[in-house]
This record gives C-alpha cells, sequence and structure tokens, in this order.
C-alpha cells in the first residue's frame, strides 16, 4: 500500500510539474518549446519605424489638365492671398503656388503645407545667391543640400523644384557670363543625386531657362542636365513692350530650340504683362496659348511689381481678361 500511494503521489507531483511548465511556457527538456507546441502566449510583432512611401508624383507630371499658378507677394501660399486672387480670376482657384527659396535657406515646410492644403503645388525656386556652382558640385555644400532634402522628404507632400534659374541669363551670379555650362549641369546633377540618395523622389525637377528671344547666341543644350535628371521643362518669359507680343513669338523660339534635345513637357513658370492698352489682349493670348498648346502644361503669373508693374490687382481690363480666359475647363484641378 505504501508502494502504492508513494507512486500515485510521484505521477501526481510530476503532472503538477508539467502543468505548471505549460502556463509557464516552459519545457522540461531544453528550455525551448517544441515547434508544434502552443504556448498561449502571443508574440509581439516588431515595430515598423521605416518612412512611408515617397509621395508619388507620376499623376501630377503629366496631368489630364492645365496649371493655373501664380507668384503672390507676402504670404506666397496664405490662404487669405490665395482666396483674394482666386475671386480676382473669377473664382478659378490656382493650382500651383510659387515659394521663392534662397540656397542657405531652410525648407519652407509650413509654406508647402498651406498649398497642398488648398489643393495646390508648390514649386519652389532655389537660388544660390552666395554658392558657387562650382563649389556645389565639389561636394561643399552637401550638408546644407542633405539636410535641405531630408525636410522635403520627411514633408513628403508634391513639390516642383527650379535650381538656378534662367541660367542662359547673365542678370543671376549662377548665369552664363560667371560660369561654364559644365559647372551648372554638374551642379544640377550633384543636387539631384543627393536628393536620390535620402529617397526625396517627391520632388518634380524643373529645369528653367529664360526665354532665348534677349539671349540667341546662349546655346541650351550644354546647359541641360539630361533627361534622367529633368521632369519638367521650365520657361520665363515676360510680354514686353519692346519684347513678343504673343504666344508663339515669345515662347515659340526657346521651345523649338528645347525639342532638338528632349521631349520633356513644358511649364511657363513665371510670365507676366506689362502694364497698357496691350495687356488684356497679351493676358488672352497667353492663356489661349497654352490651352491650344498640347505640349504645354500651364502657366504661372507673376502678380508682384518688380521690373516692372506687372501685378494686374488694379487693372480692371486685364482682370476682365484674365477671368474671361480661365473660363476654359481646360484649366484648374485639384492637386491631392
Amino acid at each position: 500500500m505504501k508502494t502504492r500511494h508513494l507512486l500515485v503521489s510521484t505521477v501526481i507531483a510530476a503532472l503538477a510539474i508539467v502543468e505548471f511548465a505549460h502556463f509557464r511556457g516552459v519545457t522540461l527538456t531544453d528550455g525551448k518549446p517544441p515547434a508544434h507546441a502552443d504556448t498561449g502566449i502571443v508574440a509581439s510583432a516588431p515595430l515598423d519605424t521605416s518612412p512611408p512611401p515617397a509621395f508619388d508624383v507620376t499623376p501630377l507630371i503629366r496631368p489630364k489638365k492645365k496649371y493655373f499658378g501664380v507668384a503672390l507677394p507676402g504670404d506666397p501660399t496664405g490662404p487669405a492671398g490665395v482666396s483674394k486672387f482666386s475671386k480676382l480670376a473669377g473664382g478659378k482657384q490656382p493650382n500651383m503656388l510659387t515659394i521663392y527659396a534662397a540656397f542657405d535657406d531652410g525648407f519652407a515646410a509650413s509654406e508647402v503645407r498651406k498649398a497642398y492644403q488648398q489643393g495646390a503645388l508648390a514649386i519652389v525656386r532655389w537660388e544660390p545667391f552666395d554658392a558657387k556652382l562650382k563649389d556645389i558640385a565639389a561636394g561643399k555644400h552637401d550638408e546644407y543640400v542633405r539636410k535641405f532634402a531630408t525636410a522635403i522628404r520627411t514633408l513628403n507632400l508634391p513639390i516642383a523644384m527650379t535650381f538656378a534659374h534662367e541660367m542662359n541669363g547673365s542678370w543671376y551670379p549662377w548665369g552664363h557670363s560667371k560660369n561654364d555650362p559644365e559647372d551648372f549641369v554638374a551642379a544640377w546633377r550633384h543636387v539631384h543625386d543627393i536628393f536620390a540618395e535620402v529617397d526625396a523622389t517627391n520632388v518634380i525637377w524643373t529645369w528653367t531657362p529664360n526665354v532665348i528671344n534677349p539671349v540667341p547666341k546662349v546655346k541650351l543644350k550644354p546647359l541641360y542636365p539630361g533627361d534622367k535628371y529633368v521632369d519638367w521643362i521650365g520657361i520665363d518669359g515676360y510680354f514686353t513692350h519692346k519684347g513678343a507680343h504673343t504666344y508663339d513669338t515669345l515662347f515659340g523660339p526657346t521651345m523649338d530650340s528645347i525639342r532638338k534635345f528632349t521631349k520633356k513637357p513644358f511649364l511657363i513658370v513665371e510670365t507676366g504683362a506689362e502694364p497698357g492698352s496691350s495687356r488684356p489682349a497679351w493676358i488672352k493670348g497667353l492663356i489661349r496659348g497654352t490651352v491650344n498648346d498640347d505640349e504645354s502644361l500651364g502657366f504661372v503669373y507673376f502678380n508682384q511689381n518688380g521690373s516692372a508693374k506687372w501685378r494686374i490687382d488694379n487693372d480692371s481690363s486685364a482682370v476682365a481678361a484674365m477671368r474671361q480666359g480661365l473660363k476654359t475647363a481646360e484649366i484648374g484641378f485639384q492637386v491631392k
């Protein structure tokens, strides 16, 4: 009897140990649960700390409708100013807003966010006033460029970027009179490569010369970084009393020249019309030309006073021309 009781007690103790081991999630062999064992414990999945994919700008590069943008004074993407200009334009909401940034400025994340919240694409005009193209190409500003690019990737909203625009002119320190074409191309490619390194692919790269009319001897092809580094061809050109007076004569020669080495789409990044009796006709021609040009993505009106009084707010005839032209359904859409 004692042996029997001893055997029963031993079995009970063993079962107790096994039950305890089961609820503790351990085994009695090698300290690891067998592959088929259900421990009753659900392992926590590792936290995913990777950033979200970069904003896909592909649909914005060749949209079904055209851009209508504006460069405003003061707060360039402020809702009050945008709303005011929209009313000026007959209720047509601008879907592209220009932000000017010096090369040593920080990234204007707040302004870009405000643009996007209003259904507009911010176009950042990055101007290296105090940095030489050779130094940029040589990597002397890499820390700044990488920080700027990383900020753009972190915000992860779409932007269009012009770098050292109007490089074929002589009026900027990065222009052709102070730099070789090789310097410009090397700087552009180097900056582009840094953006690629930090996965800032939410940028539409917009190579933007001035119209060639005032600088016909400066060749554009040597200044072109290559299709791998460019998404849009931007053009800056203004209607003036001494210059070209139609869409075709102002922008056509530049487009024809560029078509010899790339098929990238065009965007008129900066334009305006001098005040006077001809201004309404020039504005109508600008809009009509943009609508009828299958290779044009749209235009941005420079509604500021600078080298001339481009602002149209107090010009009722120019405002009426703008409103009439923008009634077309071909221009305007929400960026999202």
